[in-house]
């Protein structure tokens, strides 16, 4: 019967809307999650029945159009808004906000796999080591002595205060340095956390705990391995580090509640149009009585 392709579009809408709900549900969930990233879901037409192909003219006759009939809807893709969310003040030196384009590196200790974040809620642990809420330790220039800078790729910690010293204090400036201040009134620049850009970050993918991996696929700019040269914060078009913040998500609730709306009703059509379906359907097999 003809009217079963009108089912099979009916059903592929249904599913296709389906995850676009699911798409919108996960942003409204995530609203209040440090630095998420929002997405939305893309829809492409499926695999159209060709009932007569198109063909050119040939001096006597013109040339005729296809006759097609299209089979449904699919997802096309989910594509997530890089966009930069809202810096908000707490206060906490370790709270680290990205003004501008940027990743924080982190990698977790127990197996060496390394991931990109936003999210910049970091504390120092019982170790010293700066990390994420999940223990993965920030990466970036480390080592820095009174008569050297940090120049080694590796963990961000806490140095060594001077003998006869104790730490006081340190803060995080603009550029990522890491500066300890000791009782003595000395000073020392023991760190610099480092940025990664990517040239396309919608090739990154989400792992959960506002982490990402997929860094071969994003093409990170400068190479995969950070170093002083590509991965200085304020430098080659990465952002700044703005201590005592973080970022918001860039979720906008009118932009989600109005695509819910009409995710919603494009899903209510599509089931209507089963149920249409299902009732012609009924009365040509009742013809027959």
């Amino acid at each position: 019967m003809s009217l079963i392709g009108t089912l099979t579009s009916g059903v592929s809408a249904l599913r296709s809307f389906t995850k676009g709900l699911e798409v919108i549900g996960n942003n409204i969930a995530n609203v209040n999650t440090v630095a998420f990233k929002s997405s939305q879901a893309s829809y492409a037409d499926s695999f159209s029945n060709t009932l007569r192909g198109s063909s050119p003219s040939n001096g006597t006759t013109p040339n005729t159009s296809s006759t097609q009939v299209g089979t449904g809807v699919r997802i096309a893709g989910i594509s997530s808004n890089y966009s930069q969310g809202g810096l908000t003040t707490t206060g906490v030196t370790t709270d680290l906000g990205i003004s501008g384009n940027g990743f924080f590196r982190v990698t977790n200790p127990v197996d060496g796999q390394e991931y990109a974040t936003r999210a910049g809620n970091f504390r120092f642990d019982d170790q010293g080591y700066l990390v994420t809420a999940e223990g993965y330790r920030v990466q970036g220039l480390t080592g820095g002595t009174a008569l050297a800078t940090p120049a080694t790729v590796g963990d961000i910690a806490l140095g060594t205060p001077p003998t006869g010293t104790e730490l006081q204090s340190y803060t995080v400036d603009r550029l990522g340095n890491l500066v300890e201040f000791y009782s003595d009134g000395s000073s020392i620049t023991t760190n610099r956390l480092l940025l990664q850009s990517y040239s396309d970050p919608s090739a990154l993918q989400k792992v959960g705990s506002n982490l990402y991996t997929g860094f071969t696929a994003a093409g990170a700019i400068g190479g995969a391995t950070l170093t002083a040269a590509n991965n200085a914060a304020g430098e080659n078009g990465l952002g700044t580090i703005e201590s005592g913040t973080l970022e918001l998500s860039n979720v906008d609730l009118t932009e989600q509640f109005a695509n819910m709306i009409t995710t919603q009703r494009s899903f209510q059509a599509s089931s209507r149009l089963v149920t249409v379906s299902d009732t012609v359907l009924e009365d040509i097999v009742n013809l027959k009585r």
